[in-house]
C-alpha cells in the first residue's frame, strides 16, 4: 500500500500563499458525500458548507467520495456536476485551498475535473504537518484489508492501463454499470454493518509507523469516532446524508486549538 504512494508533506499556509493572509486559519475535512441529484438536502448543505462555513478556512479538504460515482472527466459535460464544479472553484477565487483525494466511488476523478473545480489533487496516503502536528490523511479503503475481494478490486481498478480501458468504452456503456454497481449498493444500504469493511488493527499500525505520524484522519467506513490506537489518534470523518430520514454529517476543524468535530451549521 505505501510503497505505491510514497508520503510526502505540506505545511499549512503554504497554499494559495500570497492571496491573503493565512496566520492562524483553520483547516477543514470532510469526505463521503456521496453527491447526485438524487439527495438535494444533502447537495444544499453542500452548497453552504463552500459559500458560507468555509469562509474562514485556510484549506478545505474532501477524503474522497465527492460524488456518488465518476466515470471519466466526460462527466463535466452534465449541468449538475459542472454546477458542483463551478461552486468548488470559488474557494479559489477567495484565496482558500481545496484539496480533493480519490475515493472508492470516484478514484477516476482527473486533470480535468480538478482544473475545474479549482483543485490540487491529493495521493491516498498523504501527510500535512498542521499547527505543529504531524497528520496522515487517507480515503480509509485501503485500511479494510479484511476485505480481500475489495482490496483485490481496489489493486486492479487503480491500474492505469484498466482504467484506460473502460474509459475507452463508450460513455453510456460506463454510465449504465456506474449506475448498476450503484443500485446494488442501495439495496446494500439495509444490512448490518460488518467488522468486514472496517479498517483493521494491523493496516492503521502500519499507516501510523510509516508516516510518523501522531494523527490519521480518514472518512470511507461511515463510522464517525475518534479513536485512541496505539500510534496516535484516529479520526473518522462522517459520511453526509440528509436525505433519507436522518441528519448524517461535519466536518474536522484543525486550529491553533487542536482538533474539533463539528456538525453541520
Amino acid at each position: 500500500m505505501l510503497q505505491e504512494t510514497p508520503l510526502r508533506s505540506v505545511a499549512a499556509g503554504v497554499p494559495g500563499e500570497g492571496k491573503r493572509p493565512h496566520g492562524a486559519r483553520p483547516l477543514f475535512f470532510i469526505s463521503d458525500l456521496h453527491l447526485n441529484e438524487a439527495i438535494p438536502h444533502t447537495v444544499a448543505a453542500f452548497e453552504h458548507f463552500i459559500r458560507i462555513t468555509a469562509e474562514e478556512a485556510d484549506s478545505v479538504f474532501i477524503l474522497g467520495d465527492l460524488f456518488e460515482y465518476w466515470i471519466g472527466d466526460d462527466m463535466l459535460s452534465d449541468p449538475f456536476v459542472a454546477r458542483m464544479a463551478t461552486l468548488m472553484h470559488t474557494l479559489s477565487e477567495r484565496g482558500i485551498a481545496l484539496y480533493i483525494m480519490h475515493g472508492n466511488r470516484d478514484f477516476l476523478l482527473g486533470k480535468r475535473f480538478m482544473k475545474m473545480a479549482g483543485a490540487i489533487w491529493l495521493p491516498d496516503p498523504f501527510v500535512i504537518t498542521a499547527f505543529g502536528t504531524r497528520i496522515a490523511l487517507a480515503h480509509g479503503d485501503a485500511l479494510c484489508t479484511a476485505d480481500r475481494g475489495y482490496q483485490l478490486f481496489r489493486l486492479f481498478a487503480r491500474n492505469r492501463f484498466a482504467q484506460m480501458l473502460f474509459l475507452a468504452w463508450p460513455f453510456r456503456w460506463r454510465r449504465k454499470l456506474a449506475e448498476n454497481m450503484r443500485s446494488n449498493s442501495e439495496h446494500g444500504r439495509m444490512r448490518p454493518i460488518s467488522i468486514k469493511y472496517d479498517v483493521t488493527p494491523k493496516a492503521v499500525a502500519a499507516l501510523f509507523n510509516a508516516s510518523k505520524a501522531a494523527t490519521i484522519i480518514h472518512g470511507h467506513t461511515h463510522l464517525p469516532a475518534r479513536h485512541r490506537e496505539p500510534g496516535g489518534t484516529r479520526w473518522v470523518l462522517p459520511d453526509w446524508d440528509l436525505d433519507h430520514g436522518g441528519h448524517r454529517g461535519g466536518y474536522l476543524r484543525i486550529d491553533a486549538e487542536g482538533i474539533r468535530a463539528l456538525p453541520l451549521d
